[in-house]
């Protein structure tokens, strides 16, 4: 599994993976964590594009703080592309 983590939950993501190896996790599962620089996606992409390109590299994406917010907003994105 690969997941996207918003650049807001970099340090949110250092833990979760800490909890990820502690509990075995990655003893089962091929699980990698990709931050917005490591992929090359600016700062400030919009929803549309974080989630566009998450979903043609079959990433879930992990944020905090994407809005609901116009129409390139992530839940309007869902919407008309699910």
């Amino acid at each position: 599994m690969n997941f996207l983590i918003d650049y807001n939950l970099t340090g949110d993501a250092v833990l979760f993976w800490g909890t990820l190896s502690a509990e075995g996790w990655l003893d089962l599962l091929t699980i990698r964590f990709f931050t917005f620089q490591e992929v090359g996606l600016p700062m400030d992409s919009s929803d549309r594009v974080v989630w566009q390109f998450a979903q043609t590299n079959q990433m879930i994406l992990i944020t905090a703080n994407r809005n609901m917010k116009g129409d390139d907003s992530l839940e309007q994105t869902i919407r008309e592309e699910n």
